[in-house]
C-alpha cells in the first residue's frame, strides 16, 4: 500500500514540474485550444439551437 502511495505522490510531483516548466503562452494557447464544454459533449447542437434562438429573436423584434 505504501508503494501506490509514494508512486502517486511522484506522478503528481511530476505532473507539477510540468506544468511549471511550461511558459505560460505555451499554457495559454493549449486553453484557448479547447472546446467549450456544451461543444464537447453535444456536438454542434448548441450552435444551431443558439443561430436559430437569435434569428427567432430578432424576427419577434421588427
Amino acid at each position: 500500500m505504501a508503494s501506490s502511495g509514494d508512486e502517486l505522490v511522484k506522478y503528481i510531483t511530476e505532473k507539477v514540474v510540468v506544468f511549471m516548466e511550461d511558459p505560460r503562452a505555451v499554457r495559454a494557447r493549449r486553453k484557448a485550444e479547447k472546446q467549450p464544454w456544451a461543444e464537447k459533449w453535444f456536438g454542434t447542437l448548441p450552435l444551431a439551437w443558439s443561430i436559430w434562438r437569435s434569428k427567432w429573436s430578432r424576427k419577434e423584434r421588427q
